[in-house]
């Protein structure tokens, strides 16, 4: 059995009315691995074009976490960054 492992996966979302919606499916599609999730307005009085940023806990095996991040990361609009903390 794989080891599985606590990671964050960071996601900058660039446009938050274009490119959410693409990751909420996403991450309901792999909420099994979610621990946790936070999400910031990082301009607090913005209404269009809005930047986003998301924190999600997750435990999983480094390939799941992996892909993941890798299949955030292609997302138009999104970066995402993933940070394993177990060995």
């Amino acid at each position: 059995m794989p080891k599985k492992h606590l990671a964050t996966i960071t996601i900058l979302v660039k446009d938050r009315q274009t490119n959410s919606e693409n990751v909420n499916e996403m991450l309901t599609e792999n909420s099994h691995l979610i621990m946790s999730r936070l999400g910031v307005n990082v301009q607090r009085s913005c209404i269009e074009n809005c930047t986003g940023l998301i924190a999600v806990a997750i435990e999983g095996t480094t390939k799941e976490i992996n892909d993941l991040t890798k299949k955030l990361d292609e997302l138009y609009g999104i970066v995402a960054k993933a940070s394993i903390m177990t060995e």
